[in-house]
């Protein structure tokens, strides 16, 4: 770890570079330039809000507030964009940048790590903007954004070690970037964003129990819509997940390192 740690910072400048980069050519040649990263985020809490609060008059169970359940919403499609984001690209990082593999000597490690440095800022700004939302609407608690943080970075290593998992596995058997794309539409429905969980059959709550993204997306809604403390003992076992996932991408990526340069 410590040894990583270290790459990370003398490499820190092209982890930095890369980054920007690809802001920059993710919105080259768009007369809007980075207004977008504004725009889409914003456009989505608009809709949340009129679709489900004024036109169709959603209510959360267990709340009285006009805009709680575009909260609830809103919480659940951030967070799960965040996990999406880094899962989706690290699992491809190493085929899309095998140019770059080819021609560059540097630690490969740097690749996942800005991927998740990219979803990260694209995540910061997502919730920056929702977080104006709810101070207008009322239901800004500093507490909330404090306790998120901790289960944010809990998901940030879960997405990494098994986005890097399965990128390495990726390079050799293609079919496992299909398969991750089927697997995340799936993995959303299975997962409490849009509907409660505890409107569900209690069969239904015990097996989805078993989802890693429903332990975390519940406790943010717990701690942001009914400023609950974190349930530490639904979390850790994720925690202890996460962990191992980023063990096992690592221990993958360190074995298959040069024959992945030579797959590719």
């Amino acid at each position: 770890m410590k040894e990583l740690l270290l790459t990370i910072y003398r490499y820190r400048s092209f982890i930095i570079g890369s980054v920007k980069r690809e802001f920059q050519i993710r919105y080259k040649m768009s007369i809007l330039g980075a207004t977008w990263l504004i725009l889409q985020p914003l456009s989505m809490i608009l809709v949340y809000t009129l679709i489900f609060s004024q036109v169709m008059k959603t209510r959360l169970p267990g709340t009285g507030g006009t805009y709680s359940y575009s909260v609830y919403l809103c919480v659940g499609i951030i967070t799960w964009g965040l996990f999406s984001e880094i899962l989706s690209r690290s699992q491809n990082i190493f085929i899309e940048s095998a140019g770059l593999l080819k021609k560059l000597n540097f630690p490969r490690i740097c690749l996942p790590i800005i991927v998740a440095l990219s979803a990260i800022i694209n995540f910061a700004i997502i919730f920056s903007l929702f977080l104006i939302f709810l101070i207008i609407t009322g239901n800004f608690y500093f507490i909330s954004v404090v306790e998120m943080i901790p289960l944010l970075i809990i998901e940030v290593m879960f997405a990494l070690g098994l986005g890097v998992a399965l990128g390495v596995v990726n390079v050799f058997f293609r079919d496992v970037g299909q398969f991750v794309a089927v697997l995340l539409q799936f993995w959303f429905w299975f997962t409490p964003i849009v509907y409660v969980l505890s409107t569900l059959p209690v069969w239904a709550q015990d097996i989805l129990k078993y989802n890693p993204m429903t332990v975390l997306v519940d406790n943010y809604q717990r701690v942001v819509i009914h400023q609950q403390s974190i349930e530490w003992g639904s979390v850790w076992p994720v925690m202890v997940a996460a962990v191992l996932l980023c063990i096992l991408g690592m221990h993958l990526f360190r074995k298959h390192a040069a024959d992945m340069v030579d797959e590719l």
